[in-house]
C-alpha cells in the first residue's frame, strides 16, 4: 500500500502507485478467475474512501483506487455468466499504521472525527466483517458494488 508519498506526483511515481493498486487487483483477479469459474465464488477488491473524491496529498492513490471501483464493476459484468461475483470494499479511517499519523495528531484527527457521522475510528475487524459478508452466500445477489466501510465519512 502506497500513500502520502510525494513521489507519486512524478510520472514514475504515479505509474508505481497505479501498478500496485490497480494492476495488482487486476492480476490477482485474473489469477483467481480459472479456479472460480470451475467452482463459483467471489472476488473482493480493496478500493478506498478516496475512490469517491480527490486528494491533493495523494492523487495517484485516489485515482488508482477509483479505477479499482471501475475494474470491480467491469469484472462483475464480464464474469457474472461464469458464476463469479466481484465486489469491493472502500475502507475509511481505520485504526492501522496507514492512519496512525492522522489519529495521533489532534490538528488532523479532530476534523476527521467531526466529519465521520458515527464519530469513531473504524477497526480492522469492521473491514474483515464486510469482506466476509461479500464473500458469503448471504451476498449471493450482490455483484459489482463497492461497500463503503467508513462510518459515513463518504456521505458527510
Amino acid at each position: 500500500i502506497i500513500l502520502h508519498d510525494k513521489a507519486e506526483f512524478s510520472p514514475a511515481g504515479f505509474r508505481k502507485v497505479v501498478d500496485d493498486n490497480l494492476n495488482g487487483s487486476q492480476l490477482m483477479a485474473s489469477v483467481l478467475h480459472g479456479a472460480l469459474k470451475v467452482r463459483g465464488g467471489s472476488v473482493v477488491n480493496f478500493a478506498s474512501m478516496w475512490s469517491y473524491f480527490g486528494s491533493g496529498r495523494n492523487p495517484a492513490y485516489s485515482a488508482s483506487k477509483g479505477a479499482v471501483v471501475q475494474l470491480t464493476r467491469s469484472l462483475a459484468v464480464a464474469w457474472a455468466a461464469d458464476g463469479i461475483r466481484v465486489n469491493a470494499v472502500a475502507p475509511g479511517w481505520i485504526k492501522t499504521r496507514m492512519s496512525i499519523n492522522a489519529m495521533t495528531d489532534p490538528v488532523r484527527s479532530e476534523p476527521i472525527l467531526r466529519r465521520i457521522p458515527l464519530g469513531i475510528w473504524g477497526e480492522p475487524s469492521d473491514i474483515a466483517a464486510a469482506v466476509w459478508f461479500l464473500l458469503s452466500s448471504e451476498a449471493r445477489y450482490v455483484t459489482g458494488t463497492t461497500l463503503p466501510v467508513d462510518g459515513g465519512f463518504s456521505v458527510a
